[in-house]
């Protein structure tokens, strides 16, 4: 599962900003074959006085941090992730750094499973249900 967390000045996005960005990250990961219930996006709103770059306050400045489960992505995708991510960050003067983790996916489960492999029957069948459900044989059947 990607995990995003988008550490934020204080009001620097509105609402509809936070969707369009949780909706632009997502689809960088459904275009990659993941199912998109699995893409997390969370923004952590810091105010000004416990933000700091150089050790100085900064109103300017996203770090996002993401943690990827489900599989390890290639590089292109960072680039893809750039691109979608763009408009909210260099395209408004904003300074930003991104940070990826490559996290143990056998320490992960999703609703008390342990999500299927990717490209499998059942990964296949998470993705178009967009939800996690069993996947034994009969539930396979539902494709």
């Amino acid at each position: 599962m990607p995990f995003h967390r988008f550490y934020v000045p204080q009001g620097l996005y509105s609402p509809c900003d936070k969707r369009s960005i949780a909706e632009a990250v997502t689809e960088v990961y459904a275009k990659a074959g993941l199912p998109r219930f699995y893409v997390v996006v969370n923004f952590i709103e810091v105010s000004e006085e416990n933000f700091y770059v150089s050790g100085k306050s900064t109103t300017d400045f996203v770090r996002i941090s993401i943690h990827h489960i489900a599989r390890h992505l290639p590089s292109q995708v960072v680039f893809r992730y750039e691109k979608a991510i763009e408009p909210f960050t260099k395209g408004r003067g904003i300074r930003w750094e991104i940070q990826i983790a490559e996290m143990d996916r056998d320490l992960w489960n999703e609703n008390g499973m342990n999500p299927p492999l990717g490209g499998s029957d059942g990964e296949l069948l998470w993705r178009k249900l967009d939800r996690a459900i069993p996947y034994t044989a009969e539930h396979l059947e539902l494709r």
